[in-house]
């Protein structure tokens, strides 16, 4: 069964971006001129993905205004004669059908995918994160959907990461298939340094199998009180092979200041109308700082 649906769990409320994210969601925050989630979404329309469920909370309705028509604006550019930004803001409403669904107590990430089983259905899906973008030739869904055609299993993408950062991620135990790809056999929630198992964290981007949701909904809360996306990932691994995908690509953590501000640079400097100057302007500032 191809993967065509897709959830994308947008209910988290930002608090390493606040006050910016006082009012707006984390999701909305520009990426040059692209808030972050649309990235995201353009990612998975590339790799095939034809329905979007949004598990939303509140503030969150920005993300909707985006993605819907508006009539006021559309209006403004045509009689302006604005035709090129005119089709930038018709594009987006027509991008993929999308839908929402309110996630309506924050119990975490494994609780939001729960909030998409109806949505879902009986087949495979995706769920990417909006905190990851990941700049690649082939888009990173792309070749984890590669991967399940291949083999017919929940694929995770993987990447290697420093040790001393391990316990901000999920982490894999895997044995190797091929150079990219493995077969996981343990999982471990923000391990600490001396427990992680290996250096290959979990990104922001899954393809799960239907049979994720009876175990989702027998979850008890593991750290933080939350339901883990990551222990439910386990117990499936216990019933049927979970692979994981060391993609190819950058990725850009936006869910981190610093993160964000590289991902800035890095996207500003392939952009043919900013490379030059914007070079230039910080080589500039490199030699004043030095």
């Amino acid at each position: 069964m191809q993967v065509k649906k897709a959830v994308f769990p947008v209910a988290g409320l930002g608090t390493r971006f606040l006050p910016a994210t006082k009012a707006s969601p984390k999701e909305m925050l520009p990426l040059i001129d692209k808030p972050l989630v649309q990235y995201v979404v353009e990612e998975a329309v590339a790799s095939g993905i034809e329905q979007i469920l949004f598990v939303t909370g509140r503030s969150k309705r920005a993300i909707e205004d985006h993605f819907d028509i508006s009539f006021e604006l559309e209006a403004l550019l045509y009689e302006k004669g604005k035709d090129a930004e005119l089709s930038q803001v018709r594009d987006i409403a027509e991008l993929v059908n999308i839908f929402y669904v309110r996630q309506k107590h924050a119990l975490g990430l494994g609780h939001a995918i729960l909030c998409a089983r109806e949505f879902v259905g009986n087949e495979p899906f995706a769920v990417l994160l909006g905190d990851d973008i990941i700049d690649a030739e082939k888009p990173c869904l792309r070749q984890l959907l590669d991967v399940y055609g291949k083999y017919r299993g929940s694929v995770l993408a993987l990447e290697r990461v420093p040790l001393e950062n391990i316990s901000s991620y999920g982490c894999v135990k895997a044995n190797t298939i091929s150079e990219r790809v493995y077969e996981v056999t343990d999982l471990v929630e923000k391990p600490q340094r001396e427990e992680a198992p290996s250096d290959l964290a979990i990104i922001g981007r899954y393809i799960l199998t239907p049979e994720i949701f009876p175990i989702l909904e027998k979850q008890e809360p593991g750290k933080g009180g939350e339901i883990q996306l990551t222990d439910a990932i386990l117990k499936l691994s216990k019933d049927e092979a979970v692979y994981g995908c060391r993609f190819e690509g950058m990725r850009h953590d936006c869910g981190d200041k610093l993160g964000f501000l590289k991902a800035t640079v890095d996207m500003a400097l392939k952009r043919e109308e900013f490379n030059d100057e914007f070079k230039k302007f910080l080589q500039e500032r490199l030699c004043e700082e030095s």
